[in-house]
Parts: C-alpha cells; sequence; structure tokens
C-alpha cells in the first residue's frame, strides 16, 4: 500500500489506461455520493412544483414533439 498520496498517484499513473479509466470513474463517483441523494430531493420538488404549476392552471404543458420541431428549427 502506498505511504502517501503522491506514491499512490505514481503507482496509479502506472496502470493501463481502462483500469485509470474505471479508478477515475469510481474515485469521482465517491465524491458524488454524498449529494446525490440532495440532488435527488431538489429534483423531486421542482418536478412537483412544476406539476403543481400545471394543475393549477398556472403553466401550460406543450406536446414534446412540437417543443423539438420548434427547437430543430431555431439550430438551422
Amino acid at each position: 500500500m502506498a505511504e502517501t498520496t503522491k506514491d499512490l498517484e505514481s503507482e496509479a499513473l502506472q496502470l493501463p489506461a481502462a483500469a485509470r479509466a474505471r479508478l477515475a470513474e469510481r474515485l469521482l463517483a465517491s465524491l458524488d455520493s454524498e449529494t446525490d441523494s440532495q440532488v435527488e430531493e431538489l429534483w423531486l420538488a421542482e418536478a412537483e412544483r412544476r406539476l403543481d404549476e400545471i394543475e393549477s392552471g398556472h403553466a401550460k404543458g406543450f406536446p414534446a414533439d412540437e417543443v423539438l420541431a420548434d427547437a430543430r428549427s431555431r439550430l438551422r
């Protein structure tokens, strides 16, 4: 086991590309794990807020095919 972060980094950089990618993905995921539940709660609250606006008549929904067609025409 590496004694310092610098030693660990040096060892990790010697790994094959696929192993480095897998290690990087796992390290990044470990940073996100604490905030995933917070983000999920925020998205759920936003979805509920938007649903309430539509059901109350304060907002209007549009069919996805119309929205996509409009977006495509603006990109041309």
